[in-house]
């Protein structure tokens, strides 16, 4: 299991916008997004928010549980997790004429 840190959900945060953006995505997980901002912004709560520090305790377990369900999908848009490897791209192609290269993946063979 992931130790959650403040990182952490910040970064699945910023990732919603990107999630939201790409077209590949279900349709029901971004729904589970816009409900959950549609239920931050209800006036009627579980808990009122009258009760100060108990009243956004209900949105906080929410959202808490929303990026939980959608960590997968998040973590692939975290741009601080997202590396591109290009060597299998490009592997066998010519992208300069006259120029010979390969590329070697390190490995022993």
């Amino acid at each position: 299991m992931q130790f959650i840190s403040y990182r952490v959900i910040l970064g699945r945060m910023k990732a919603i916008k990107a999630m939201m953006a790409d077209k590949t995505v279900p349709k029901r997980k971004k729904l589970l997004v816009i409900l959950g901002i549609i239920y931050l912004f209800l006036p009627v709560d579980m808990i009122p928010p009258v009760l100060f520090p108990f009243g956004f305790l209900d949105d906080l377990v929410l959202w808490i549980w929303i990026l939980w369900h959608l960590k997968d999908t998040l973590d692939e848009y975290w741009v601080g997790e997202k590396v591109d490897d290009f060597s299998k791209k490009y592997s066998g192609k010519d992208l300069v004429e006259g120029v010979e290269f390969t590329v070697d993946d390190g490995k022993e063979q």
